[in-house]
């Protein structure tokens, strides 16, 4: 049985309280957790705004899990998700080895900086 990395982001409806936002989240995470997947990390961004109103709400609570698991887990928890009345968006991907060594500079934090700070930009004109 195959293993791979995979990284889920998951939107859930805005309109709950906190301790409810917890419990969909645990449920997910022991979702994958009984179905033979390992966590590696569950980051909750909270409440964002949306650019464009999503199932008429303008915000959604963001979470975002990395996890290794086979490959027959995904079906599962991907059904289960869209069944789940306060998910509104869900997206899985599956790591190459590319998106892996980004991983593990996040990891480590030594992601390459490839975009100019404005500031420095501003800096950069005034030298001119």
């Amino acid at each position: 049985m195959s293993r791979n990395y995979y990284e889920l982001t998951y939107i859930i409806s805005p309109v709950l309280e906190d301790d409810e936002y917890d419990k969909i989240v645990e449920k997910f995470t022991e979702l994958i957790r009984d179905n033979g997947g390992e966590i590696d990390e569950v980051d909750e961004w909270g409440i964002r705004k949306f650019e464009y109103e999503m199932d008429d709400k303008s915000s959604g609570y963001y979470v975002n899990a990395y996890f290794t698991a086979p490959g027959e887990l995904i079906e599962k928890l991907e059904r289960a998700l869209r069944i789940d009345d306060q998910i509104m968006r869900y997206l899985t991907l599956k790591y190459d080895a590319k998106m892996m060594r980004h991983r593990e500079q996040q990891r480590k934090g030594t992601v390459p900086n490839v975009f100019v700070e404005e500031n420095d930009e501003e800096e950069e004109e005034d030298e001119d």
